[in-house]
């Protein structure tokens, strides 16, 4: 019966996302403008009107997919993790494109990069043969800014003649900003983490964030070209200054937009790699004008076309407001371990039935440092384990980092008998909806630095649950950590007791470690660990919060918020057209200005959020009160982090290499010797360049195996997957 539920479901997401995107491709055709004026026309002598129309039409098909896609996962969750075979679709998804500028792109990726460039070349083509065709040069500007609202009489300013090659430059301009607006449908979708439809493909948060900044740099292209181009026309006519200060009565605002693409060009000038990884605060604070550039988008724009954008915009809002209630009430960092590589462990305490799966993020905040920024970081435990904590590596190295490690070091060297307590709110976890990483036959795990965070919870997790007779585990598994100094080996103290007391009667660890930047000492990893093994520990008071983190809400929940947020905002977008704007009859004299409709869609939206915040908070207070247990102090209490070394388990499976970086072509080249015919998943943090290199040698096998012929079956199959918290 499940999985008839499942199959339904996720039929009824691909026949919604199809006809959403039927929409657009139908939408420049001269057919579907006929049939669809007619359609609102008819819908203006019903309750909802036409904005009703364009909202159930235009933007409810991606709430309804996100509400849908959430009963799935949540179906899905219950369901009993089995062993699965390697399905067909693995091949798309390993690396095909590996490049410098591109990075590393799957089959996948590249079908779906050039589909959408199709759809866009579309879109273009349809539009401007169109205009081409009813061309008349001599039109004003302002007829063409407001040509999309036939209705909608010509303003009595100064128009403008425009010759046949003035014309068409105009009319280019105006539908790049139509491509724009295509980018802008999608943009937001990879960013939404409680809310993430992208889980339902089996996409993470911080692996779908690249198609944000695509999406983001196609979209300002656009924009430019759209804005820069229609300047040009206006210089053509001496009218630039009189054309930008304009703030029209009806159609197409020029303001607006001139305000729209100046945020724009700031939002992603400021996200640029430079800036954003050196000057991170700059990035994170000019990022949150995203809501200027909405806004204003919104007037330029008009609200027929912001319907079509509004579903993206509508699931972030609420996700946004949904996130800041999950962390709504702060808990508290439970206990420090410094580590003597400047990277610092801290324990935060959790819900008991708080689960989640490795590899996960948390977002931090840590409002005696800054009250507004949030950080991501891989959770390092597993909570089969702990049950009452979940922990995090932090690498030094940022200014907001710097600050945590100032008050941790301070407390470490205070002779103070109190103990310093340290809010903390959490956003998440965040992670994948099953353990794909389980289904291999051998697993190969690179790290680089402080990228190891993500591999130490999968370890934890294997060991945890080797005694299930529900799992079934990779025979061997390969950790390859490749760190600048030999005190960055320190980060493999939380899994020590596993690299030393390692079973080989329950799986096959392998170890290897390359130190690029020191010479040949003659030490093991042995002894480095013991050189490094001391981690001093400080714990804190835990007065100042008696809550837990309780993770993000039930799935069901967050689909049946979704699904009454968008009934509330028809509800009161249809109140509110009819209480301010008048009918429209022919025989009215005096015309609403557009804008007024604009603002009535942006009030709908702000009461429908507001009505939800107040729900989910109330719910929220409710579940805390009778469920959420109050942390222990107990549990804070960190011990030294030594490590018994007597065990010999290790000293069979060490490698360490001094002086350079790993050779992967040989490496990957052992590896096919010693597992012949096997399926090996290949799991890859850290710097883009060794991922780079990784996947290379993966397309490399991929391609040789698929070659091969009868020889196919004695060839392993490696499975590439890149693992990224850096966002």
């Amino acid at each position: 019966m499940a999985k008839a539920t499942l199959l339904i479901l996720k039929l009824l997401m691909i026949l919604i996302c199809a006809g959403w995107f039927t929409l657009w491709i139908l939408k420049p055709t001269k057919l579907w403008t006929k049939k669809w004026h007619a359609a609102e026309e008819s819908a203006r002598t019903s309750v909802f009107g036409y904005y009703g129309l364009n909202f159930v039409v235009y933007t409810f098909p991606v709430i309804a997919m996100a509400a849908i896609g959430f009963v799935y996962l949540d179906l899905q969750s219950r369901e009993s993790r089995r062993r699965q075979a390697r399905s067909s679709a693995s091949v798309l998804s390993n690396p095909l494109v590996v490049n410098r500028y591109l990075g590393v792109l799957s089959a996948l990726e590249i079908l779906a990069v050039s589909l959408f460039f199709l759809f866009l070349a579309w879109t273009f083509y349809a539009h401007i043969s169109n205009d081409f065709e009813k061309m008349v040069p001599t039109k004003s500007l302002k007829f063409f800014s407001n040509i999309s609202n036939a209705s909608n009489k010509l303003t009595q300013a100064e128009s403008l003649k425009l010759n046949t090659r003035q014309f068409k430059f105009l009319r280019v301009a105006t539908r790049f900003g139509l491509l724009a607006k295509a980018c802008l449908a999608l943009l937001l979708l990879p960013v939404l983490r409680g809310m993430a439809l992208f889980r339902v493909l089996g996409i993470q948060f911080e692996a779908s964030v690249r198609y944000h900044v695509w999406l983001g740099t196609a979209m300002i292209f656009f924009a430019t070209f759209h804005g820069v181009s229609t300047l040009i026309v206006w210089g053509m006519k001496d009218k630039i200054l009189d054309e930008m200060w304009q703030w029209q009565k009806t159609g197409r605002i020029n303001l607006a937009g001139e305000i729209t693409l100046v945020t724009g060009l700031v939002i992603w000038i400021t996200s640029l790699p430079p800036i954003r990884r050196k000057r991170f605060e700059i990035f994170y604070y000019t990022h949150h004008l995203y809501i200027i550039f909405l806004l204003f988008f919104l007037l330029h724009a008009g609200d027929r076309h912001f319907y079509m954008v509004f579903g993206g915009v509508f699931l972030f809002g609420l996700d946004k407001l949904l996130r800041i209630i999950q962390s709504i009430p702060q808990t508290c960092v439970l206990s420090a371990r410094v580590f003597p590589c400047k990277a610092i462990e801290l324990v935060i305490p959790k819900d008991p039935r708080l689960k989640y799966n490795p590899t996960s993020i948390i977002f931090v905040k840590i409002p005696s440092i800054s009250r507004f920024q949030w950080h991501s970081f891989s959770i390092t435990s597993s909570s089969n384990i702990d049950d009452d904590t979940m922990s995090v590596i932090i690498k030094c190295g940022g200014e907001w980092t710097n600050s945590l490690s100032y008050i941790i070091n301070a407390e470490l060297d205070s002779d103070s008998n109190q103990m310093k307590c340290i809010p903390i709110a959490i956003e998440g976890p965040y992670g994948p909806a099953s353990l794909d990483f389980l289904s291999y036959d051998s697993l190969v795990m690179v790290a680089g630095g402080v990228g190891i965070t993500p591999f130490l919870s999968i370890l934890q997790e294997i060991t945890s649950t080797h005694s299930s007779i529900r799992y079934r585990f990779p025979t061997r598994i390969h950790l390859i950590h490749i760190v600048k100094k030999s005190q960055d080996i320190s980060l493999l103290n939380p899994i020590s007791h596993l690299l030393m007391n390692q079973s080989a009667e329950k799986w096959h660890l392998k170890l290897k470690v390359f130190v690029t930047q020191e010479e040949e000492s003659g030490a093991t990893i042995r002894d480095l660990l013991n050189e490094f093994c001391h981690v001093q520990v400080v714990n804190f008071d835990t007065k100042c919060s008696s809550y837990a983190a309780h993770g993000v809400e039930n799935l069901l929940w967050m689909a049946a918020m979704a699904g009454l947020s968008s009934v509330i905002f028809l509800v009161f977008l249809s109140s509110l057209n009819h209480a301010f704007l008048p009918s429209q009859e022919k025989s009215s004299k005096q015309k609403t200005p557009s804008w007024v409709a604009d603002i009535l869609v942006i009030c709908s939206f702000i009461i429908a959020i507001l009505c939800i915040t107040m729900v989910a908070t109330v719910l929220k207070w409710r579940k805390l009160r009778r469920e959420i247990p109050a942390v222990s102090e107990k549990e804070g209490r960190a011990k030294e982090g030594l490590m018994d070394t007597r065990a010999t388990a290790l000293d069979e499976h060490e490698i360490i290499h001094f002086g350079g970086r790993p050779n992967f072509q040989d490496i990957f080249t052992n590896l096919s010797k010693e597992t012949v015919g096997s399926n090996i998943g290949v799991l890859v943090c850290g710097p883009e360049s060794m991922k780079e290199s990784v996947a290379s040698i993966c397309r490399l096998a991929t391609s040789r195996c698929c070659n091969k012929g009868d020889d196919q079956k004695r060839r392993p199959n490696f499975s590439f997957h890149s693992l990224n918290f850096a966002l």
